[in-house]
């Protein structure tokens, strides 16, 4: 088995020491090559050679991020339709960053060297999931992607990109740009196949539960969304406080149902299309992409497999 393995040696987790480890260790089950990113879309431009050069398996040791740019290398040169992972190379995943959300929800553990004994069993073993992932225009994703106020929170974080990423930080922004949005609010507009259009001021959309982690809790948006499912949509149609402490508090409530006059919630969707009034902050997988105006989801069964 032929095998790429993509480190960002600027994860918040990743060493020196640990990438040896798992080289060394990864080495010695396939033939291997390693690449250190240096720059933003460097693991993509990697896995999208890796696929076009008949690469078997592409290991991505970073955060999700780096796990995001990998699957779209992977999947650079592949139509958005299921049972596409036949094409492409298989993904291995070693967390490495803050929150590793994509992994975790894979049921890897937190700890790079526990992920790097787990993923060498599997590749003994032969063992593999397959994964149905998010379109977001041109862009795949693993575990969420949104617009409003959690796309300005990412925001937020990226012109702090020098600090080391926590819960903390994360938190501060989110209040932050509560208390003054840095592109004010302008209104979304949700369209769903077969329903009237909606009107909200924030949209999250899931492919995955959790839809991400406060360092240890997860926080549950859209507890019947997995990666076997359709795209899971959490909407509001407000955020004053009361409404926003009330799906706080449910979203850390383990497995809890979210309920509320000012939520629009749908799980198992194949489509979902948000237009905004002006341009607003647009995230996927946990970083920034940009500013739209229009952006539509499509769910893609099947369309990568994992190591596992």
């Amino acid at each position: 088995m032929r095998a790429v393995l993509v480190v960002n040696p600027q994860a918040t987790a990743t060493t020196p020491g640990g990438r040896d480890v798992l080289a060394h260790a990864l080495a010695s089950e396939v033939k291997l090559d390693v690449v250190e990113t240096d720059h933003r879309g460097h693991a993509r431009d990697v896995a999208r050679s890796a696929a076009r050069d008949g690469i078997d398996l592409v290991v991505a040791h970073g955060g999700d991020g780096t796990v995001n740019e990998v699957v779209n290398g992977l999947l650079a040169d592949t139509p958005p339709r299921p049972g596409v992972y036949e094409s492409v190379p298989m993904l291995g995943v070693v967390p490495g960053g803050s929150a590793n959300v994509f992994a975790r929800a894979l049921g890897h553990p937190r700890d790079p060297l526990e992920a790097t004994h787990q993923l060498l069993h599997a590749i003994e073993e032969r063992r593999t999931t397959r994964v149905g992932l998010g379109v977001a225009d041109d862009r795949w994703f693993t575990f969420n992607a949104g617009l409003g106020w959690d796309a300005d929170v990412v925001a937020g974080v990226d012109r702090r990109r020098g600090k080391r990423t926590s819960p903390g930080l994360y938190l501060r922004a989110a209040v932050a740009c509560y208390l003054r949005p840095p592109r004010g609010r302008p209104p979304l507009t949700v369209r769903l196949p077969g329903e009237e259009a909606v009107g909200v001021v924030t949209a999250f959309v899931s492919n995955t539960d959790p839809w991400s982690y406060l360092g240890a809790r997860p926080v549950h948006l859209n507890t019947g969304c997995s990666f076997d499912t359709g795209l899971g949509l959490f909407a509001l149609r407000s955020l004053r406080p009361f409404t926003v402490l009330r799906h706080l508090r449910q979203a850390l409530r383990s497995k809890s149902k979210h309920r509320g006059k000012q939520l629009l919630r749908r799980d198992d969707l194949p489509m979902v299309r948000i237009d905004a009034a002006e341009p607003v902050n647009f995230q996927v997988d946990g970083d920034l992409v940009g500013q739209r105006t229009t952006v539509e989801f499509i769910s893609v069964p099947n369309a990568l497999t994992v190591v596992c």
